[in-house]
């Protein structure tokens, strides 16, 4: 069976003056399924979000969101879509309530109130639904600003950076919207710097870096393609050499002696390499140790193993 995408784009491409935001960005969103795009500040995620949500045009490339083309049929992307962006956009001087309520007369629902109630119940913001929405603190504020987001039910949810600076509480509230969300169908676009949050949401993730999707996959793959980490501390400062040439033995890789700490590290991709099985090899070199670790892998070490140094790149915008 042929997969349905909630969002495909093909070399997608933006320019802002003398930057390159997009340099060919490819992207596939299953239908219902939630995909974190992940990246280094500047790598261009915010500006696809942007494209994708027909608030820019591309300068090259396609793209489609809900199976309508993004410049061709925009304004049918717009009535598929929700768009919760990096800052509140409600009426502060409106009641939570009546945020809600203005949203859903925009979008013609019949019955806004009904609509409001429960929005406002979904994203724990009843009891403060008629106070104005000023005195709301900042996690209260990007909850109803998600609501707003929801009101037309949409097909395709873009979220951006949607939990930045959120208490947990209101963090854990967010992605509880997002799992019931995926459940009933929706697609949804998430950025995020917070790799925990990916790795809790996210059936895909594309790593995104300079303008481009670098790496794709599932969190479990791409943990993988790094590996775990496998680290030793010996009891014998002389026997650094023979545990380093041991990991380098089983591993294929170059490991990382700290003769301070007593430690020698490497990275593990082969998936048979097991903590017993190291301590064994290490114990017929005649290595004595004092402890032994092997590590699984977190989003953050992909993070920072397969994205480039951002710094001094002047081509990184949003």
């Amino acid at each position: 069976m042929a997969t349905t995408y909630g969002v495909l784009s093909e070399g997608l491409e933006k320019r802002f003056g003398d930057v390159q935001a997009l340099r060919g960005l490819d992207l596939a969103v299953a239908q219902g399924a939630v995909c974190g795009v992940l990246g280094p500040n500047g790598a261009g995620k915010t500006t696809a979000v942007r494209l994708l949500a027909t608030l820019l045009r591309p300068d090259a490339g396609s793209a489609r969101v809900a199976g309508h083309d993004v410049v061709r049929e925009a304004a049918a992307v717009r009535r598929s879509i929700g768009v919760t962006g990096q800052y509140a956009s409600v009426d502060g001087d409106l009641t939570g309530r009546q945020n809600l309520r203005l949203f859903a007369r925009l979008h013609r629902i019949r019955d806004t109130g009904a609509r409001a109630a429960e929005l406002l119940d979904r994203l724990g913001l009843t009891e403060a639904a008629d106070r104005p929405a000023a005195t709301y603190s900042g996690g209260m504020r990007r909850r109803l600003d998600l609501a707003a987001s929801l009101v037309r039910r949409p097909a395709v949810l873009f979220l951006d950076e949607p939990t930045t600076g959120l208490d947990p509480m209101s963090r854990t509230r967010v992605w509880e919207t997002v799992r019931a969300l995926k459940e009933e169908g929706t697609t949804v676009l998430l950025t995020t710097q917070y790799l925990e949050e990916a790795d809790q949401l996210a059936d895909d993730i594309a790593l995104v870096d300079r303008g481009r999707v670098a790496h794709t996959g599932s969190p479990a793959g791409l943990k993988a393609l790094i590996g775990a980490y496998a680290e030793v501390v010996v009891a014998d400062p002389e026997a650094l050499s023979a545990a380093a040439a041991v990991l380098d033995r089983l591993t294929g890789r170059e490991p990382v002696l700290d003769a301070v700490r007593g430690t020698v590290g490497v990275a593990a991709t082969d998936p048979a390499l097991t903590l017993p099985g190291l301590v064994r090899e290490l114990d017929a070199a005649g290595v004595p140790l004092l402890d032994a670790r092997l590590r699984q892998p977190t989003l953050d070490d992909v993070f920072l193993r397969l994205t480039g140094d951002p710094a001094d790149d002047k081509e990184r915008v949003a």
